[in-house]
């Protein structure tokens, strides 16, 4: 990790700021010199409506924003710390990202973990933690709800959603092409093109992305150089909308993806016990790898989703039906080094490494996932607004998980997992005065999950839980411009089966279901002329029964657990402000408190570890009293756009940071494994057209080159990985 003054001095600029990059604002003159943002539209409640009438904490990101982010090839990890309270890290590659919201969030990094961060992508759930990895490229919006979205997005919602909307077709024909490139041979292609096929009739839209860098770290255990690194990322999706009049509308979604490439780099013996700062045998270019064929990953599926809407004059119903196919696998050295495969017991700290060769492979096949929403909502302009509905999920699909070499010699183990769940619900809006509204909601969920082990049927596994969630919230306009909510929602998590010990020679294992209550109360404020966008919420939450993953102790093993209780408190603030014409500012802090309380929880803890929390007579580590895992105590990001008017277009600026406080990545506390002070930050310079016809730019990614310490394998050996390097590039994007 690395420090520099006058880039910190900007991190605390930005905390002062307090808020979050949320949407573009359109900038317009409204009379003389008078300048104001454009209206935020959400779908956080399942209907439009404006940020600012919304009881719920949300947070938008905007297109411009999403187009500096992922200029160099970055997949959905990316948007971690770019809104207060979201978090995200994967320990495998660019295909299971991790999502934590307000501190929870999950770590287990088995391929049938659930999250309680739901991805929902053009309204369809994408619950396995592969579907979540999909390339975000044609976006319209990315919306992040926080806290318990139980009512009407169902169970795995404790922490909040991430609700990803794609550009739908219209029947204006148009289209984009962006074509990126950048250092480590980095190339980015993207484009999108539609319009009507019928005129008023039917519409389509095709979009693609491309992406792809070579690889640049060598494995030093190989002859040549630069083995590992590479990835070829390849999507598509194609939309059709049918509406022959103004009371049907039909759009199916068709999309695809395959990537191949390499998964999570793990570096041994680059932290020294006693220090949370890398050593000098991180070196970010070079690894030695005697395992795991060069860290090789590779997945492909396909998804498709239909959406039709019936307007029956008073209510509206709509259907949303989506299909989910998906094959893939993940492997590595997990111990990050190569032999000889000694302890060092005595004498000065000489990094040792496992006693064996430990590599992995994880791979899905065959998943499926058929999900159905029907809701009806009433279309009255009154006082009262209310909707109902049902729900449908049915998941099923195999892993197998390999251990290659080794002893003693772990064999293959293959397991199927089954998932039906259902749930009714309701949501009400009642409009009591001119001032002040009434939200309330109630959900019946019934999750079953089933677990087959091929090898040996007395390993099976099932569970199932039924619960009733519910939410009520209150919204009073102080003025026209200033509004305060407040907000109980209650959700919950369904039971887990954690299958990847089967393995290494021990039982599957089970954690109940878990089960929150969150109290929140904000404001919604529009300040300066509508100048300025204010909007902030403070919040406490429980836990009962959270469910946490073991790893590591005297088998490395992985098993679920729960914890009796784990609460939070914190507050989090967006701001969006137009200064002066042709400058944008953007920030946003959040700051989140979490403890687990379990007098009793106990795990494991890696060998080499200056382990902080006090041992039972097993040796193993009392976690009573700590952070949630991943969890940053503060989070906050800023941005600024500056454009100066040139001929038929402009010159512009665009610079973006994030910062990541103190975050204990593990469930014990130990001096090398906790983590504070990280930031990352962009820088975008180009030339646009008024017309939006064509923009070039020169960019720059971690344009300081930071070295951050992303997560760790607890290991006996001090392994960790780090964030992406810095990547410089340049871009030309047209528009049609």
């Amino acid at each position: 990790m690395s420090s520099n003054i006058g880039l910190k001095t900007m991190a605390v600029s930005a905390l002062a700021l307090m808020a979050s990059a949320s949407y573009t604002a359109t900038a317009q003159e409204n009379g003389e010199n008078s300048l104001t943002l454009g209206t935020i539209t959400v779908t956080a409640q399942q209907r439009d409506e404006d940020l600012q009438d919304v009881p719920i904490s949300v947070a938008t990101l905007p297109d411009g924003l999403l187009d500096s982010m992922f200029a160099n090839g970055e997949d959905i990890l990316a948007l971690g710390a770019r809104v207060p309270g979201l978090y995200a890290e994967s320990s495998n590659g660019r295909a299971a990202p991790r999502f934590y919201i307000r501190g929870l969030g999950n770590t287990d990094f088995d391929l049938a973990a659930s999250q309680p961060v739901s991805v929902i992508m053009d309204d369809v759930v994408m619950e396995n933690v592969a579907l979540k990895s999909f390339p975000l490229f044609d976006v319209e919006q990315i919306e992040i709800s926080r806290g318990p979205q139980g009512t009407l997005f169902g169970r795995n919602t404790t922490a909040g959603i991430i609700k990803i909307s794609t550009a739908r077709p219209t029947h204006e024909f148009g289209g984009y092409a962006n074509a990126t490139v950048g250092s480590y041979g980095t190339v980015n292609l993207e484009g999108a093109v539609g319009g009507s096929l019928i005129e008023d009739v039917l519409a389509v839209r095709v979009s693609a992305l491309g992406q792809r860098r070579e690889d640049w770290i060598d494995n030093t255990e190989n002859p040549g150089s630069d083995d590992l690194g590479e990835f070829t990322e390849l999507a598509g999706r194609v939309q059709l909308l049918y509406t022959p009049n103004d009371d049907f509308s039909a759009l199916l979604n068709v999309r695809t993806r395959d990537l191949e490439g390499t998964s999570a780099i793990f570096r041994a013996n680059v932290l020294t016990p006693g220090s949370n700062e890398l050593n000098e045998n991180f070196d970010r270019d070079r690894v030695s790898f005697d395992e795991g064929n060069d860290n090789q990953q590779g997945y492909n599926g396909w998804g498709s989703s239909a959406t039709l809407e019936y307007n029956f004059g008073p209510v509206t119903l709509t259907s949303i039906t989506g299909y989910e196919s998906l094959n893939g696998f993940s492997g590595g050295d997990i111990d990050g080094g190569a032999g000889p495969y000694t302890f060092n017991f005595a004498g000065p700290f000489t990094y040792p490494e496992l006693p064996f060769a430990s590599a992995t492979q994880d791979a899905i096949d065959e998943l499926t996932q058929l999900t159905q929403e029907v809701r009806l909502a009433s279309n009255s302009d009154g006082k009262l607004f209310w909707q109902a509905g049902v729900y449908y999920f049915d998941g099923a699909f195999t892993v197998t998980t390999k251990g290659i070499g080794g002893f003693p010699f772990p064999p293959a183990s293959t397991l199927e997992h089954e998932n039906i769940a259902w749930a009714v619900y309701g949501q009400t809006s009642y409009q009591v005065t001119d001032k002040f509204k009434l939200t309330g909601g109630l959900r019946y969920t019934s999750d079953e999950k089933d677990l087959t082990v091929f090898a040996n049927a007395a390993q099976a596994r099932n569970v199932s839980d039924e619960y009733l969630s519910w939410e009520l919230s209150a919204l009073y306009d102080i003025t026209p411009d200033f509004s305060v909510y407040g907000r109980v929602a209650d959700g919950f998590r369904g039971p887990s089966i954690q299958g990847r010990d089967v393995a290494f020679f021990a039982d599957p294992s089970v954690a109940d279901s878990e089960t929150i209550l969150s109290f929140e109360a904000g404001w919604k404020a529009t300040l300066i002329d509508n100048r300025m966008r204010l909007n902030g919420a403070v919040y406490t939450y429980t836990v009962d029964g959270m469910q946490l993953t073991a790893v590591g102790g005297a088998g490395n093993s992985v098993q679920l657990i729960n914890a009796d209780e784990a609460t939070a408190t914190g507050f989090e603030m967006d701001v969006e402000y137009l200064p002066v014409e042709n400058l944008l500012l953007t920030a946003g802090f959040s700051y989140t408190d979490t403890e687990l309380k379990d007098s009793d929880l106990a795990v494991g803890t890696c060998a080499q570890c200056s382990v902080l929390d006090p041992l039972n007579a097993n040796g193993f580590a009392l976690v009573d009293g700590n952070p949630f895992p991943n969890a940053p105590e503060t989070i906050a990001n800023f941005t600024a756009r500056y454009s100066i008017p040139f001929g038929d277009g402009e010159f512009f600026a665009f610079t973006d940071w994030a910062y990541q406080g103190e975050t204990n990545i593990f469930l014990y506390e130990s001096t090398e494994y906790q983590t504070d002070g990280q930031f990352e930050g962009g820088l975008k310079l180009g030339y646009a057209q008024d017309d939006g016809s064509w923009e070039f730019a020169v960019f720059a990614r971690n344009i300081t080159d930071e070295e951050n310490i992303k997560g760790g394998i607890d290991f006996n050996n001090n392994t960790a990985f780090v964030n992406e390097p810095r990547i410089i590039g340049a871009t030309l994007k047209t528009q049609f």
